[in-house]
C-alpha cells in the first residue's frame, strides 16, 4: 500500500477528520490502493465492538436531513462519536453529490466528535451510494460509535437500505400519501421503526391509524413502533430514541443482530467477487466473446446456460 494511504488510515483510526474525508474519497473514487486500504481498516477494527448504523429512508420533503440532525444531538448528549453518511442525487457535470454538507446539519459541523459525509449516489439504485459499506468501515475505524445513513430520497427503490443498516427508520409526513406508497415500495418489511415527522400539520392521526392498520398485519416477534415527531423543533425526539434502544435491545436479545451484520458481510463479499468475475472474464475474453455466445442464443444455436457454462470453463482454464 502507498506510504501515504497507509499514513492515511494511521490518522483515521485517531479519528483525524481530514483523513478520514481523504478516505471516503478514495473510497468513493474506486483508488488502486482500496484493496490494500480495506485490509488495513479491518485490522484496526479486529477485536472492537462494531459500530451501530441506523439508517433513515423516506420520500423526499419528510424531513430526512432535519430527523438525523436531531439524532446527532440526542447522541451526542450521550457522549457518543456519530458518523453521519449522507447520500444525494449526483450532478450531472460532476459526478458528485448535489447537496453537500455545506447545507445540511450546520449545527454540528464544529463538533470534533461528529464527522458528516456527503455521498452521491452516481446512478445506483436502492438510494445508497455503491461505495457506501466501505464508506461505513473507514467512520467505524475513525471511532465512530453510531452511524447515521441517510438516504438519497428517491421513492420507491428506498429498500437497500435494510440490508446495510441494524436498524432501520421509515419516515413519513401527513398529507403526502406515504402510507400508499410505502405499501407500495414495500416499505411496511423494511421499516423498524416508523416516524411520523411534520405531526404539527393536519392529518397526523390519519397516517399513524393507516400505519397501525398496515403494522397489525406484520410477522414475527418485532412489530415496529410508530413515533410522532416535529424534528425542526426537536419533538418526540426521546421517543424516537427509546424505540431505537428498543429495537437494539431485540436485536441483541434475539441474535438477529449477529445475523443481520453475517448478511451484510456475505452481501458485501458476493459483491465484490461478481464484480471481479466480470472483469476477468473481460480481460481474458473481450465482449467479442460474449457477444459470439449471444448472438449463437439469439439464432437458437446454443442456449443461456450452455452459453453461460462456455464462459465459465474458459475462464477456468485461463
Amino acid at each position: 500500500m502507498p506510504a501515504d494511504a497507509s499514513t492515511l488510515v494511521r490518522r483515521a483510526g485517531t479519528g483525524d477528520p481530514r483523513a478520514v474525508a481523504r478516505l471516503i474519497s478514495m473510497v468513493e473514487n474506486g483508488s488502486p490502493a482500496l484493496r490494500e486500504i480495506t485490509a488495513e481498516l479491518c485490522a484496526v477494527l479486529r477485536g472492537r465492538p462494531a459500530a451501530r448504523v441506523i439508517g433513515l429512508t423516506g420520500s423526499p420533503g419528510v424531513g430526512k436531513s432535519t430527523s438525523t440532525g436531531m439524532l446527532v444531538r440526542l447522541f451526542r448528549e450521550r457522549g457518543l462519536r456519530v458518523g453521519v453518511l449522507a447520500v444525494d442525487p449526483s450532478s450531472p457535470f460532476t459526478g458528485g453529490a448535489l447537496l453537500g454538507d455545506r447545507v445540511r446539519m450546520q449545527d454540528h459541523a464544529t463538533d470534533p466528535e461528529v464527522f458528516i459525509r456527503s455521498m452521491a449516489s452516481r446512478g445506483h439504485l436502492g438510494g445508497l451510494a455503491w461505495a457506501t459499506p466501505q464508506a461505513l468501515r473507514v467512520l467505524d475505524a475513525a471511532g465512530c460509535e453510531v452511524i447515521l445513513v441517510e438516504t438519497v430520497g428517491v421513492g420507491q427503490a428506498e429498500v437497500e437500505i435494510a440490508s446495510l443498516a441494524d436498524t432501520t427508520i421509515v419516515l413519513l409526513a401527513p398529507g403526502m400519501g406515504d402510507g400508499v406508497q410505502a405499501a407500495k415500495a414495500g416499505i411496511l418489511e423494511v421499516a423498524d421503526v416508523f416516524a411520523v415527522n411534520k405531526a404539527d400539520r393536519e392529518g397526523v392521526q390519519a397516517t399513524v391509524r393507516e400505519l397501525r392498520s398496515m403494522t397489525a398485519l406484520a410477522e414475527g416477534p418485532w412489530r415496529p413502533p410508530i413515533v410522532t415527531t416535529v424534528a425542526s423543533r426537536g419533538e418526540g425526539g426521546e421517543d424516537l430514541m427509546r424505540a431505537l434502544d428498543a429495537h437494539l435491545r431485540h436485536l441483541e436479545e434475539s441474535g438477529e443482530l449477529e445475523r443481520r451484520r453475517l448478511a451484510r458481510a456475505r452481501e458485501e463479499i458476493e459483491t465484490l467477487a461478481v464484480t471481479a468475475l466480470r472483469a476477468r472474464l473481460a480481460d481474458v475474453h473481450g465482449s467479442a466473446h460474449l457477444d459470439t455466445l449471444a448472438a449463437d442464443v439469439l439464432a437458437g444455436r446454443s442456449d443461456p446456460y450452455t452459453a453461460a457454462d462456455t464462459l465459465l470453463a474458459a475462464l477456468e482454464g485461463a
